[in-house]
């Protein structure tokens, strides 16, 4: 087949392959993948490459578990105003949130790597993903406007398409084109997912020992705080409750301190303050009705020493 028969996006689905990325179509014009067992189907092989895309023009979805890569989604305000603690220090970008967090942890801001300009404004940051440990997708939490695309997720390439508000805007590499640089090791970190934390032992079963139960209260604190942290406006108070309730019901059962409880919820929730009106006094009011109920509902963890 000659290059000129070929549709639009063949060129940059062989492009992706060529660097050892498994594609697979997602809609025309769109972000989600065309077929429900993407990632099972996405390949390299150029015979399958053109079987899809003279179909119909595709655009081009990266798996990006199977091209062992991580990106970090980094999108414009898009008229929403930045929370108080980016705002004050200048954030209008989700790569301006990316940047101070590694000023702030002495590290360089990680822009040397393949990057490619979304049609929205933002940017996609390719990294290659660390081999031992399993990075998954992320929405909001290194911080505002920052999403992470990775094990259970695709990434849409450069060369693709999107059409927003009547108008058809490409995927385009930044200049010059840089080779994927390693995941930074403090966004490794950032990034891996607690271990998931020892069930509740329930009456009659093999109790936990101190060591388990103290990993399990840990795990549940900061489950909670990152609800919290990450509760969109119009749940939080709702999420707030029921962090609250949920570390009521440890400091019941007498595995949690209240003023550790309250503290953490506290300090998660100020994120939230002077955004649509939240205050202080409200995640007081909320935090203080939701442990109140739970310690009346303590939950059951036997330790075993």
């Amino acid at each position: 087949m000659s290059s000129g028969s070929r549709l639009p996006r063949h060129e940059a689905a062989l492009a992706a392959a060529a660097r050892g990325w498994p594609v697979v179509p997602a809609v025309p014009g769109g972000k989600v993948p065309a077929f429900e067992d993407w990632d099972l189907i996405a390949t390299t092989d150029r015979a399958q490459i053109a079987a899809w895309w003279t179909q119909r023009p595709y655009n081009v979805a990266i798996s990006c578990r199977r091209a062992g890569i991580v990106v970090l989604d980094l999108d414009p305000a898009r008229g929403t105003q930045p929370p108080h603690q980016w705002a004050h220090r200048g954030a209008r970008h989700g790569r301006d949130v990316l940047r101070l967090l590694a000023h702030d942890l002495g590290e360089p801001d990680p822009v040397d790597t393949y990057r490619v300009w979304t049609p929205s404004g933002g940017e996609h940051r390719y990294f290659t993903a660390p081999a031992d440990v399993e990075l998954r997708n992320t929405a909001g939490r290194l911080g505002w406007h920052i999403d992470t695309r990775a094990h259970g997720g695709t990434v849409i390439a450069a060369g693709s398409i999107r059409r927003i508000q009547g108008t058809r805007r490409l995927y385009r590499p930044a200049r010059p084109v840089r080779a994927l640089a390693p995941l930074p090791q403090w966004l490794v970190y950032a990034l891996t997912p607690p271990p998931a934390p020892a069930l509740p032992v329930a009456a009659g079963s093999a109790p936990l020992s101190t060591r388990r139960a103290d990993a399990y209260v840990a795990a549940a604190v900061q489950g909670e705080i990152a609800n919290v942290r990450h509760a969109q406006v119009g749940n939080r108070a709702h999420t707030l409750f029921v962090a609250a309730i949920k570390l009521g019901q440890l400091i019941g059962s007498r595995w949690l301190e209240e003023h550790e409880a309250v503290t953490a919820l506290l300090t998660a929730a100020a994120e939230h303050e002077g955004i649509a009106g939240w205050t202080r006094s409200e995640s007081q009011h909320h935090i203080h009705n939701g442990i109140a109920r739970g310690v009346k509902e303590p939950r059951v963890i036997v330790d075993a020493d």
